[in-house]
């Protein structure tokens, strides 16, 4: 027994030092391959000074680079430190050895507009391996080229239209009214479970015309096991997370193909041609390209805000609001206006009514400044680019880093104070403001982000008093509560 521990413990030693000179191997040519990739501004071109590659740093390990510090940093109270450490050092744009690949990272809001708006053909999406893989190569947010601006623009329409912001407002309010017919003032209720529940099945709605039952929770359970995996480890034997995660995406694929093949048959034997749904749209698309497949990935893909983005927007609101009386005074008191109003008129709420709450909107606004719920979007270069005299070689990832431009106190003065009226006399049409990405991968759902949170909040506000327990924020690897923003409520008394 001592004699084959000795073996074993003998065999991991050669096998780590193999490892470690392979890797020592592989870390000089990935340095002497980087370096032979970088201008030289010293040399010039026809009579032009060549751009330089930016200041910074690839970290001393290999593939590892930067990325532990900064992970570290990202799970801080303050994940920018890592960016604004070096922004001091090197500037607004530096370089960086992040997630495996050489990085240029962009807190510069000029430069960050010009990645975004640039087309398939010069950046394309990176993103981790282990949210590639479940992505997979159909996914509207790795596709490139005219397929990808055929698909976004069919969505973003059907997103942007009359009908749709009518269906999701009516959805809306019936399951936030009857979510909140249920809270007790006895316990503790959690606020982003809450919304995370109803900004799915609104979503799942409009996607896919699926109601509450056993499909959507069977559906739910599914996507959460699937949501788990987008940034985990890139290893897919049996036992792992990114395994079960696909496996779970797959068992989604089979049951979505199931409601499109009813949907095809419906709409040939009834000649229907208005489409109630996301899934519709693309159906009713006549590119060969729009498979069955390639709509059952996109629907998936497409969950994921009703998951993640709208739910942890609407907690933040109420986060910042539970700590700014003067601002939840000023919210509460605009929207009980509104609710006499309609009620005196005999009219229900409309989608419009909703966004015409000015002060609303700028709490709504506020909260993607300051919660930074998309921290930043990466890409990368398929040649070399030249973005105000930074030198971003072939094969090297961009970060464009939004949390740091949205905090820069150069831009917005007292940054990490909530202060909505900031916004009163504030353009949100600039290249410093981007909480929904920007160019032609702008998310489509935006304007129905702002509208489920401005019912979530219209409602909440008028029903209920509260008080918020102690929370903080998680911001890594996605934006959330840690105890799940728990609150007591009480139902607020009309004579």
């Amino acid at each position: 027994m001592q004699i084959d521990m000795m073996m074993l413990i003998s065999l991991a030693i050669s096998i780590l030092m193999l490892l470690l000179s392979a890797i020592f191997i592989m870390y000089c040519n990935c340095r002497k391959k980087i370096k032979t990739s970088t201008y030289d501004d010293t040399q010039s071109l026809g009579g032009r000074r060549r751009p330089r590659l930016p200041l910074g740093s690839l970290g001393i390990f290999p593939f590892i680079g930067e990325t532990i510090q900064f992970i570290s940093s990202a799970y801080s109270h303050k994940p920018e430190t890592f960016i604004n450490k070096r922004r001091l050092m090197y500037g607004n744009v530096f370089k960086s050895h992040l997630f495996g690949s050489p990085t240029i990272v962009s807190t510069d809001a000029e430069v960050s507009k010009i990645i975004l708006q640039s087309d398939g053909k010069i950046f394309v999406p990176s993103y981790p391996k282990s949210l590639m893989e479940l992505m997979g190569k159909s996914s509207i947010l790795l596709i490139n080229g005219a397929l990808q601006k055929r698909i976004h623009g069919l969505i973003g329409a059907f997103f942007k239209s009359s009908n749709l912001k009518s269906q999701v407002t009516t959805e809306m309010q019936n399951y936030v009214t009857q979510s909140m017919a249920n809270w007790t003032e006895h316990s503790p209720l959690y606020i982003q479970d809450e919304a995370k529940t109803i900004a799915f099945q609104v979503l799942v709605k409009a996607l896919i015309s699926l109601d509450p039952g056993d499909e959507m929770e069977l559906l739910k359970k599914h996507f959460q096991e699937f949501i788990a995996g987008l940034m985990s480890l890139p290893f897919t034997f049996p036992g792992t997370q990114l395994y079960r995660s696909l496996q779970a995406k797959k068992k989604m694929v089979k049951l979505i193909h199931g409601i499109i093949e009813t949907k095809r048959k419906l709409n040939i034997n009834q000649r229907i041609n208005v489409a109630k749904d996301v899934a519709d749209v693309l159906l009713n698309d006549t590119s060969e390209e729009l498979t069955d497949d390639l709509i059952a990935e996109n629907m998936i893909d497409l969950m994921i805000p009703g998951e993640d983005s709208v739910p942890v927007l609407i907690t933040l609101a109420i986060k910042y609001l539970s700590d700014c009386p003067a601002a939840l005074n000023q919210l509460t008191e605009e929207n009980l206006k509104l609710k006499m109003l309609k009620e005196k008129l005999g009219q229900p709420l409309s989608w419009n009514d909703y966004l015409s709450l000015p002060f609303t909107q700028t709490v709504i606004t506020e909260t993607l400044r300051i919660g930074n719920i998309i921290i930043g979007v990466m890409r990368k270069a398929m040649k070399d680019v030249e973005i105000k005299g930074h030198c971003i070689p072939k094969g090297w990832c961009v970060l464009a880093y939004f949390r740091a431009v949205h905090l820069d106190d150069k831009l917005y003065d007292f940054p990490y104070q909530f202060n909505p009226w900031r916004w009163q006399e504030k353009d949100t049409n600039n290249c410093s403001f981007t909480p929904f990405g920007g160019g032609q991968r702008l998310c489509p759902g935006l304007d129905l982000a702002r509208l489920e949170a401005s019912i979530f909040l219209h409602h909440f506000v008028t029903q209920f008093r509260w008080e918020a327990e102690d929370d903080s924020i998680i911001n890594f690897p996605t934006v959330r509560m840690k105890k799940r923003m728990p609150v007591w409520v009480k139902r607020r008394r009309y004579p």
